[in-house]
Order: structure tokens, then sequence, then C-alpha cells
């Protein structure tokens, strides 16, 4: 298990709809991962409607915030669909299964399969294209932003052409 497995499972549970299990668990995200405490104490004081709203407005408005990773690739529909076969098969290999209804290339279960096992190859092989939405999410100007920060500092330099 890496060392940053704690802070991979934090970010993934922030990264998703902030529902009342959410609000629920703040106080323990917030003392299991300080590097994400910024983002839970804004979480943690603004109002329940508030947030979903404000999550609503940055990731299922467009796909200029997506947490869906392939979509970064910048391939065809094609290409994703190959692509979306490669996470499957990382977490198949690893044991594990999906059981939401979000695609398997979703950054909080690529986070929380970090998180499990230890593989951070889909992360690292997907490093720009969580580069690029950390910057999004900065310009945006959302607290969001905060989260892919502290992930995308324990990853490998990307490089960036």
């Amino acid at each position: 298990m890496p060392s940053d497995a704690v802070l991979y499972q934090a970010a993934a549970l922030c990264l998703t709809y902030p529902d009342d299990d959410f609000r629920a668990r703040l106080p323990l995200l917030r003392e299991a991962a300080p590097q994400l405490r910024e983002f839970v104490d804004h979480a943690a004081v603004t109002p329940a409607q508030e947030l979903a709203a404000h999550y609503v407005r940055v990731f299922d408005g467009t796909d200029r915030h997506s947490l869906h990773l392939s979509r970064w690739q910048g391939e065809g529909t094609r290409r994703r669909g190959m692509s979306l076969v490669r996470f499957e098969e990382v977490y198949r290999a690893a044991g594990l299964e999906l059981t939401g209804e979000e695609p398997p290339d979703f950054l909080p279960a690529v986070l929380e399969c970090a998180a499990r096992t230890g593989d951070l190859g889909l992360l690292t092989e997907h490093r720009e294209g969580l580069e690029r939405l950390r910057s999004r999410l900065t310009d945006f100007g959302t607290p969001y932003a905060t989260v892919l920060d502290a992930v995308c500092a324990t990853l490998p330099t990307a490089h960036l052409f």
C-alpha cells in the first residue's frame, strides 16, 4: 500500500457528489488527510445545498472539468472505449469490481484503486490530464482544485509538451 493511500482514499471521497454521507465524513477526512484541510474546511462551512449545486456546476455541466480521465486524452469515441477497457483490466487484475454507475475512468474510482492496491499506474498514465484538470479547476476558482493539488503533488512529474 502506498504511503499516500489515505490521501488517495480521502481525495476520492472529496471528489464524489457531496451527499449526507459525505458531510458525515468531513471530520474524519479533515484528520486523516491534512493535505485536504482547505477543501474539507470549505465543505464543512458551506451549506449542503450550495455545496451540491457547486459540485454539479463544476463537474456535471461540461467536459471542461471532467472527472473521467479518458476524456483528457483527446481521443475519439473508439479509442476512449479501448481506454475504458484498460481501466477495467487493471481493476479486475487487482480483484476489484466497480459497483457504481460511473465508467471505470471516473477519477474517484481510480483514486480508490490506488489507495487499495498501491498501483499508481492509472494515475501516472493520466498525469497530464490530471494536471490539465487541476489547472482548469484553479482557473475556475473552485476549492476542488486543492484536492487535485494534493493528489498531483504525490505523483511523478508529468512530461508536458
